[in-house]
């Protein structure tokens, strides 16, 4: 309707300057963090100037949510200085339908903020840090020490020494099998193990320690069977975190680890809190909309500072909750999502009880 097209078209430029500015900013600072590393390195300033443009998505997501609550923040505040509020409202016309376009639009942002930061920012962000390093010269270590990996309930075991994902071998291999009752059915030791093209490891000097017909335990050559064909990506994800994959690999990392038997409790956390995370741009916007509508006097700084300050209380409470999630004290999904839910019902007491 008209009025839902005013305020949209009143909010659009002051959030685009905003955003605009927030996103500089943010680059701005990433830049001048490294700025005199890169110098110290002799890097070209074509990669340090590359090394910002992989940043620009990661900017667009930390500048979104603040970008959103100053800007209906001010746009309501100018709207009620000039008394178009109150003569919208004086109308009867309802307040929180008058601001209904804003929340939908703080919606939408969340659902943009979600697929773009899985599909755009992950990637980029990737190829940002890969960069970095290697202007810095600080090259991430390509190998896996000391991993143990448990299936199948405890009744396979793998110990490798160190996993080099670049030629997918594992080095130092031991598996162990069980029974039923845990008691050892075999070990099989070796050098190496190859992973094939059938997709199978294949084992290099390997020995397999069984009981033998008179009851000891003695070694003797082991012939190869390809049936061990636990996936090479089982030893590389435990060395990346669910924050730095997309929701669908972050999945499968969980899936992994719970197979291998490895804590995945904080992986659990952060994938739950890719969702709630992108929650923050409805929250922001919804809060600074129920805030804005009660004061009567210095309405823009009153409204820009209250959002603020529930905007800060807001990520005061995540960063707990998260803590809490990745140590195990909570639930994931409660420790993410917890914020959402608390901030999300004091929005709708104030908006059911605030006057403008």
């Amino acid at each position: 309707m008209t009025l839902d097209r005013y305020l949209v078209k009143q909010f659009l430029p002051i959030f685009l300057s905003a955003l605009t500015l927030f996103i500089t900013l943010v680059l701005l600072i990433d830049l001048f963090l490294n700025l005199v590393r890169y110098l110290e390195n002799g890097a070209a300033i074509a990669d340090i100037l590359a090394t910002s443009f992989y940043y620009i998505p990661k900017s667009v997501i930390y500048a979104l949510p603040v970008s959103l609550l100053f800007a209906s923040a001010y746009i309501l505040g100018d709207l009620s200085a000039r008394n178009e509020l109150t003569t919208i409202l004086g109308a009867g016309f309802p307040f929180w339908r008058f601001c209904l376009s804003l929340v939908l639009m703080g919606i939408m942002a969340s659902v943009f903020s979600f697929f773009f930061e899985d599909q755009v920012v992950i990637p980029t962000l990737r190829k940002k840090n890969e960069l970095s390093r290697k202007l810095l010269n600080t090259q991430a270590e390509e190998n896996l020490s000391d991993i143990v990996i448990k299936l199948e309930e405890g009744r396979l075991i793998y110990s490798v020494d160190y996993y080099d994902m670049t030629s997918q071998t594992l080095n130092g291999v031991t598996i162990i099998e069980f029974d039923q009752n845990k008691s050892v059915l075999f070990i099989i030791s070796a050098d190496r193990a190859l992973w094939t093209d059938d997709s199978y490891w294949s084992f290099v000097n390997p020995l397999i320690y069984d009981w033998g017909d008179q009851g000891f335990f003695r070694p003797r050559e082991y012939t190869e069977t390809g049936s061990y064909t636990e996936e090479p990506d089982t030893f590389k994800r435990s060395s990346v975190s669910a924050a730095d994959l997309n929701a669908r690999d972050a999945g499968l990392l969980i899936k992994d680890l719970k197979r291998a038997g490895l804590p995945s409790v904080s992986a659990q956390a952060d994938y739950h809190h890719r969702f709630s995370f992108s929650a923050v741009s409805f929250v922001v916007i919804f809060l600074s909309v129920t805030m804005s509508g009660r004061f009567k006097k210095n309405i823009l700084l009153l409204s820009l500072l209250a959002s603020l300050g529930v905007a800060a209380i807001y990520y005061v409470i995540e960063m707990i909750s998260m803590m809490g999630a990745r140590v195990g004290l909570v639930s994931p999904v409660l420790g993410a999502w917890f914020p959402v839910f608390v901030c999300t019902a004091a929005g709708l007491l104030l908006l059911r009880y605030g006057k403008t």
